[in-house]
């Protein structure tokens, strides 16, 4: 049964039609005949046909599937620790991860990566570029969100923007309400909530300029 109905279908395509570069989706999930005590991955299944759904409406994506478990090489190279997980890569790995299945109101989110990888564009202001070329130290960002929050979205877009920007910026999108063992380690009590470098935190979706501030304070 296809995940996407007709009319969302016609619309990422119209979409995809300014893709420039190719983007490849490096996906990690669950064999379904092998179930390891521990890491059961209920939306692993979705996350997958979703993710061959997408890439199947344009011929500038590819999509590499991996077994979580049987795959671990794989997983260790892309440190991919939780599943599901979704990788957009474009000419490189940009550090562009999504953790759950990215529905509701994170679909744009998917499809902002996308765009993004493709045409190299991050959008940011120059200033935010100037500054975040000044980063040497390793920034990794965690997003969480939930599905049916409104203004999870653009948290997370800021944060896949700035890992676009410097290859020091790894930037999570982490689904709460999938991975409730994280949210109870970093008290997510209301979303968006962004954890930097285990040592920053904030909640709310927080201006470009603000968030980037954010950024540089956790790697002082």
């Amino acid at each position: 049964m296809p995940v996407l109905d007709e009319k969302i279908k016609e619309d990422v395509k119209g979409m995809f039609k300014d893709l420039k570069e190719q983007v490849k989706f490096i996906v990690f999930t669950q064999d379904g005949l092998i179930k390891v005590p521990g890491i059961e991955c209920e939306t692993c299944k979705d996350n997958r046909m979703l993710m061959e759904e997408i890439a199947s409406l344009s011929d500038k994506i590819s999509i590499e599937v991996y077994d979580f478990v049987k795959d671990k090489d794989k997983a260790e190279q892309y440190k991919i620790d939780k599943i599901p997980a979704t990788i957009v890569l474009g000419q490189k790995d940009h550090g562009i991860r999504l953790y759950g299945m990215p529905t509701g109101y994170e679909f744009p989110t998917l499809l902002n990566a996308i765009k993004m990888v493709s045409t190299t564009n991050s959008e940011l202001s120059n200033e935010t570029k100037e500054k975040l070329i000044t980063l040497s130290k390793p920034v990794h960002i965690q997003v969480f969100v939930t599905l049916t929050c409104p203004y999870c979205s653009s948290a997370v877009v800021t944060a896949h923007r700035m890992a676009l920007e410097n290859d020091n910026v790894t930037a999570d999108m982490v689904n709460a309400q999938e991975f409730p063992q994280l949210a109870q380690k970093y008290n997510v009590f209301s979303v968006p909530k962004i954890v930097i470098n285990e040592t920053t935190q904030f909640e709310g979706s927080l201006p470009e300029n603000t968030f980037l501030e954010k950024v540089l304070e956790s790697v002082k």
